[in-house]
C-alpha cells in the first residue's frame, strides 16, 4: 500500500510539474505571440544570432521540444537555412538545461508569491498581462511541484528495493541510458526527467548516464511530431536527435570521470543539473562548427521526394455535391486554404529572393498568382451555383469563403505586381538596405508571412479568440510600418548613403507588405462583426 502512495505522490508531483511548464508555454505564447516566432525567424543570418535566437526561445517557452517544432516549420517553409536551424536547436538545448539550473537554486519559498502575483494578473483582461499571469503561475506550480517531487522521492531513497533496481542500472549503463530516455519521451520533457532524477539519491556515475538518457529522449518527441511533415522539417528534428545520440554515445564510457569531475566544481545545484548543462555546453562547442556537415548528412539520410505534377485543377470543388450545401461549403473552404498555401508559397519565394539577393526564386511567383487567378475564379463560380436548399447560415458561410478568396487573391496581386518587381529591381541593380532598414522590412515579411497561418486558422475554426488576435496584429503590424518609415526618414536627415539608395524602394515594400496584411485580416471582420465586437470606424468619439 506504501508502495502505491508513494507512486501516487511521485506522479502527481511530475504531473503538477508538466501542468506548470505547460501554463509557461501558453502563457509567454499569449503575451509574447508572433515576437518569439520574429526572434526565431530573424534570428538566424548568423551563427552566433541563431544560437541565441534558440536559447531565448526556449527559455519563453520553457520547452526545447515547441523551439525545434518551430524551427522546422520554418525551414519547410524556406525561411530559415537547415545549417542556422540545427544551431538554434543547439541553443534550445542549453536554455532548457538552464532552467532547471535556475528552479534549482533554491528559490521554492517564492512559489506562493509567484501564484498570488499570477493570479492577480489573470484576472486582468489585456493579453499580455494576462499572458503573464498565466506564465507566473506555471513557474510557481513547477517550483511548488520540486518541493512535492522532494517529499514523495524521501522513502525511495531508504527502500533497499530501489537501492537493489538502482545497483542493477550502475552495472548497466547501456540499459539505464535507455530507460532515462524512455520515461522522457513518456513526460515528453527532458526538464522534468532531470528534475526527477536530481530529487534522487543515486551514485554519481548513474546519475550522469540517467541525464545522457534524458537528453537523448528530449529529442525524440520532436522527432515524432514532424514525422507527417515534409522532408525539410524531419531533417532538423532529425539531426538534432542525432547529435545527441551521437553526444550520449561519446560521453557515456567516461561517465564515472565525468561524474567525479563536476563533484568537485561546488555550484550548489546539484549532480544532475550540473551534467544537464555542462553536458550541453560541451555538445554545443563541439558539434556548431560541424552543423553544417550535419544538415548535408540529414539531406542524404532524409532525401527529398519525388515531386508530383502539381494539380491544375481545382481538388475539392465536387459538382455532385452542389445540392448538398455542407459538403459543397467543405469543399469550397479546403480549396480556399489551397488557394491560401498558394499565396504563402509565393510570399515565402519573395521573400527568399530579398534575403539570397537572388531573383530565381521569384520564377515560380508569376506561376503561382496564374493559378491563384484561376482558382479563385472557379470557387465563385462554383458557390454561385449552390443548390435552393442553402439554409440563411449556409449563404453567409458562402460569403465568407467569398471574401475570404478575393483577398487572397487580392494579395496574390500585391505579390506578382508590387513586392515581386520592388525585389527584382533591389536585386538587378544590386542595392543594400541598412542594417537597421533590412531587419525592419525583414521582420514585416516575417510577420505577414506568420499572419496568413493565423488567418487560415480563423478561416477554418471561426475562434473569436483567434480572431481577435489577429486584429490586434494588424494594428502591431501597423505601427511597425509607421515606425520603420519614420525611422528611414531619420536615417536620410542623418545622411546615410544607403538609405538614400533605397528610399523608394524600402517606402514601397512597407506599403505593400501593409496592404498584404490589410487583406489578411479581413478574414476576421465577419467574426467580431457578429460578435459585436468590430467598431464601424477608427475615429475616437467626442
Amino acid at each position: 500500500m506504501n508502495s502505491v502512495l508513494i507512486a501516487a505522490q511521485i506522479g502527481g508531483a511530475v504531473a503538477l510539474l508538466l501542468y506548470g511548464l505547460g501554463l509557461i508555454r501558453e502563457g509567454v505564447t499569449q503575451a509574447l505571440g508572433l515576437r518569439l516566432q520574429v526572434v526565431l525567424g530573424l534570428g538566424t543570418r548568423t551563427g552566433l544570432r541563431a544560437f541565441l535566437a534558440g536559447l531565448l526561445t526556449t527559455l519563453g517557452l520553457q520547452s526545447s521540444t515547441a523551439t525545434a517544432l518551430m524551427a522546422a516549420g520554418f525551414v519547410e517553409r524556406g525561411m530559415i537555412r537547415t545549417r542556422m536551424a540545427q544551431i538554434a536547436l543547439l541553443g534550445a538545448n542549453i536554455g532548457t538545461a538552464l532552467t532547471a539550473w535556475f528552479v534549482t537554486t533554491g528559490i521554492e519559498a517564492a512559489a506562493p508569491a509567484l501564484l498570488l502575483a499570477g493570479y492577480i494578473l489573470l484576472r486582468r483582461k489585456e493579453a499580455a498581462a494576462s499572458g503573464s499571469g498565466r506564465a507566473l503561475v506555471g513557474v510557481g506550480m513547477m517550483l511548488l511541484s520540486l518541493t512535492l517531487l522532494s517529499h514523495a522521492t524521501t522513502p525511495l531513497r531508504e527502500a533497499p528495493e530501489v537501492a537493489a533496481f538502482l545497483a542493477m542500472l550502475d552495472k548497466a549503463w547501456p540499459v539505464a541510458l535507455l530507460f532515462a530516455a524512455g520515461l522522457t519521451v513518456l513526460c515528453s520533457s527532458s526538464l522534468a526527467a532531470v528534475l526527477l532524477i536530481a530529487s534522487l539519491a543515486l551514485p554519481p556515475a548513474l546519475t550522469v548516464v540517467l541525464v545522457l538518457g534524458a537528453n537523448l529522449g528530449g529529442a525524440v518527441p520532436a522527432v515524432l511530431a514532424t514525422s507527417g511533415m515534409g522532408a525539410e522539417a524531419r531533417r532538423v528534428t532529425a539531426g538534432n536527435l542525432c547529435v545527441r545520440a551521437i553526444g550520449c554515445l561519446c560521453v557515456l564510457p567516461f561517465a564515472a570521470p565525468f561524474a567525479t569531475l563536476l563533484q568537485r566544481v561546488p555550484a550548489g545545484s546539484g549532480l544532475a543539473v550540473e551534467a544537464h548543462l555542462v553536458f550541453n555546453l560541451v555538445l554545443a562547442a563541439a558539434i556548431w562548427p560541424a552543423s553544417g556537415l550535419i544538415a548535408t548528412l540529414m539531406t542524404r539520410v532524409i532525401p527529398e521526394p519525388a515531386e508530383d505534377t502539381p494539380e491544375l485543377a481545382p481538388r475539392w470543388l465536387d459538382e455532385a455535391a452542389l445540392n448538398t450545401p455542407a459538403v459543397a461549403l467543405t469543399g469550397a473552404s479546403r480549396e480556399a486554404l489551397a488557394i491560401s498555401d498558394a499565396v504563402e508559397r509565393m510570399l515565402i519565394q519573395t521573400r527568399a529572393a530579398f534575403r539570397l539577393d537572388d531573383p530565381a526564386p521569384l520564377a515560380e511567383v508569376a506561376e503561382l498568382e496564374a493559378r491563384v487567378d484561376r482558382r479563385q475564379q472557379e470557387v465563385k463560380t462554383y458557390l454561385s451555383r449552390l443548390g435552393q436548399e442553402a439554409s440563411e447560415e449556409d449563404r453567409r458561410r458562402s460569403i465568407t469563403i467569398l471574401d475570404y478568396v478575393i483577398n487572397l487573391e487580392h494579395i496574390g496581386d500585391i505579390i506578382d505586381k508590387g513586392l515581386s518587381p520592388e525585389v527584382r529591381k533591389k536585386t538587378g541593380l544590386r542595392l543594400r538596405f541598412s542594417d537597421e532598414g533590412y531587419d525592419e522590412l525583414d521582420r514585416l515579411f516575417l510577420m505577414s508571412l506568420e499572419t496568413l497561418k493565423l488567418a487560415q486558422t480563423v478561416f477554418m475554426t471561426g475562434d473569436r479568440d483567434q480572431a481577435r488576435r489577429l486584429v490586434e496584429l494588424k494594428v502591431e503590424i501597423r505601427n511597425l510600418e509607421r515606425q520603420s518609415a519614420q525611422r528611414h526618414l531619420i536615417r536620410l536627415r542623418e545622411g546615410h548613403a544607403i538609405s538614400r539608395e533605397t528610399s523608394s524602394l524600402h517606402l514601397d515594400l512597407l506599403r505593400d507588405l501593409k496592404r498584404i496584411n490589410a487583406h489578411t485580416v479581413s478574414v476576421a471582420h465577419p467574426i467580431l462583426d457578429e460578435e459585436g465586437l468590430l467598431a464601424e470606424s477608427r475615429l475616437r468619439q467626442s
